[in-house]
């Protein structure tokens, strides 16, 4: 069933999708009419994901690691349509494979932070942007580590800033197809990723201590900024980064070294 708000007949992808915000965003999605492809590595997630998105709407899943290209080319394979076309990429898969000083820094770890935020979303624009035409739109996965810095988090910052100069490449070269690349800067959000945060402790304070609206967000709050530059609402908005994080980006970055006594 949908509820008739403007995404019918449309076919969307989200990477990430088997839980948390990536889920998140698949259910708004599924909700307002379009047929959504989620994808990840976890077979046993994507299933109940697809399950789940089947009780409010149309889905089903792909397993891929969005840092094999074939593996995300058959992705976008998998969530086109009949006539080939694609609608809309929600490019949700990330995280971050090293927090700690620069100093003590683990090459290995940086490299793959790097790898899975920066080229899995540029694997994921290409492959996606060839079958997508007029109407289509792109939503990549920022932070706001990316935007300001937080410390300790530099490396996955670092990866989220390259997502957001993508963002802005993508967007100037796609629009002449029709096609809007914009991208989202959650704050801290309680979700499962983020538990061990959200529990409480230093770093939750100093979260909460920087933003204006002191609560944390939730995976539906992010879901709802994607589904507007998703759907045709954005029509006339193209190389966006959208905040959303209780105005977290007014003030300062949360301080990791907390985690670490």
């Amino acid at each position: 069933m949908t509820d008739g708000t403007g995404l019918e007949g449309r076919r969307a992808l989200v990477t990430g999708g088997g839980s948390g915000i990536g889920l998140a965003t698949a259910l708004r999605l599924a909700a307002d009419g379009a047929h959504v492809t989620v994808c990840g590595r976890t077979e046993a997630t994507l299933a109940a994901a697809a399950e789940a998105i089947g009780r409010v709407g149309s889905g089903d899943y792909v397993v891929a690691d969005v840092t094999v290209e074939e593996q995300v080319a058959a992705a976008v394979g998998a969530a086109t349509g009949p006539d080939g076309r694609l609608d809309i990429l929600f490019a949700c898969a990330g995280g971050s494979l090293h927090m700690g000083p620069l100093v003590d820094a683990d090459a290995a770890a940086v490299r793959a932070t790097v790898d899975l935020n920066v080229i899995g979303s540029f694997l994921c624009v290409k492959h996606a942007a060839k079958v997508m035409g007029e109407g289509g739109s792109i939503v990549l996965m920022s932070s706001g580590a990316g935007h300001f810095p937080h410390r300790w988090l530099w490396a996955y910052g670092m990866a989220k800033a390259g997502v957001e100069s993508l963002c802005a490449y993508a967007a100037e070269e796609l629009g002449s197809s029709g096609i809007r690349v914009n991208a989202v800067q959650p704050g801290i959000v309680d979700d499962e990723l983020m538990a061990p945060i959200t529990a409480g402790g230093a770093l939750l304070d100093d979260y909460l201590a920087q933003m204006p609206i002191s609560r944390l967000g939730t995976v539906e709050d992010v879901a709802t900024a994607v589904r507007y530059l998703a759907g045709p609402e954005s029509s006339w908005v193209t190389g966006e980064c959208l905040a959303v994080d209780g105005g977290h980006h007014l003030r300062r970055g949360a301080d990791y070294s907390l985690l670490f006594g």
